[in-house]
Parts: C-alpha cells; structure tokens; sequence
C-alpha cells in the first residue's frame, strides 16, 4: 500500500456527480483538481451496510473539506452506472457533494496498493497535498467505518505546518520544539 511520502498515482475515471438528467456523469483525471488538497477515499463496493454511512458523512463535511482547499473524492470498483443507481436508490447519498469515481477496472485501488484477495478496495483514506504527495494514509477492516471528523482533525494539523500534539484540534497551541529542547 502507498503511504505518506509516496506520490499519489495518476488516473483517469469516469464520475457520478449528480442525479440531474444529462449531469450525471464526468471525466476527472490526476489533474483536475491540480494544486488542491484531496480526500481520496476508497470503499469495498455499492449497496452495503457500513459504506454508506462513510460516504455520507465525508458529505456532510464537504464544505469544511472546502473551507481548507481540500476537495473530496470516493471511489469503488463499481461502474459510473452503479454509483448512480445507488444515489437515486439511497436517501443518504442523493444529494452528495463529491464525485463518485468508478475504479472499474481497478486500476486504481491496483496501484495504491488496496485492492483486497477478494477483488474489492480496502477500506482505506488518503489525504494528499497540494504536490501530489501522500501526506496520511490509514486502512481499516471491512467492517469498522472510517471517522470522517479525525481525517478533518489530521488535515488541519498537516495544514499548520507545526508540530501538532496527540488529540490537538484547530485553534489550539502547537508544539514549539525549540522551546521543548530548551526545557521551556
């Protein structure tokens, strides 16, 4: 699996982004959202148990994602077509604010390194900068949901660019190592 310090590989997929008729579908590749932050998050499949309920929490937290300059992006192995019928099918997820990027082929959650002995994508979440460089990688087991407020807690930390301490949250103090090293 890649991890932070690796590049984040290119891509090109095709998107569900809306139910609205002749909107549905688009092309995002590596470089559409060039020189913004990104949420890159993968789930097993569509029309399960646990996933939904990421998916729409990582929506309700679109615009503080935003407010960072950080865009979201979910993807699957699923189709374009099974993510929309999922949408129109699921209360939770019709009025999604990110693109569902269909990894139909794999390749995707292939070059990451998640794709599981059971052909699906591994629970996984990356958060990558403005370079394209990894900066936090996590995978969970298929059956525990990702927390969707600490990807948040650990995109504001990387942000500072300072030493953050365990639990800090945005607004308190940072660590100041010249001061740690001096006693202070």
């Amino acid at each position: 699996m890649l991890t932070v310090g690796d590049k984040f590989p290119s891509f090109d997929l095709t998107a569900c982004v809306s139910l609205e008729n002749g909107k549905e579908f688009q092309r995002i590749d590596h470089k559409t959202y060039e020189g913004k932050w990104k949420i890159v998050f993968a789930w097993p499949k569509d029309f399960t148990f646990v996933c939904p309920t990421e998916i729409a929490a990582f929506g309700r937290l679109n615009d503080e994602f935003a407010d960072r300059d950080a865009q979201v992006l979910g993807f699957s192995g699923d189709s374009e077509y099974v993510h929309h019928a999922w949408r129109k099918d699921h209360d939770d997820l019709r009025d999604l604010p990110f693109p569902m990027l269909a990894d139909s082929r794999h390749e995707l959650m292939r070059d990451l390194g998640i794709e599981g002995e059971d052909g699906f994508a591994k629970r996984a979440v990356f958060i990558v900068d403005q370079n394209n460089e990894i900066q936090f990688a996590m995978v969970t087991a298929g059956s525990v949901g990702r927390n969707p407020k600490e990807v948040l807690r650990v995109l504001d930390a990387l942000q500072t660019d300072e030493l953050c301490p365990c639990n800090w949250t945005k607004g308190e103090a940072t660590l100041d190592a010249g001061a740690l090293l001096a006693g202070k």
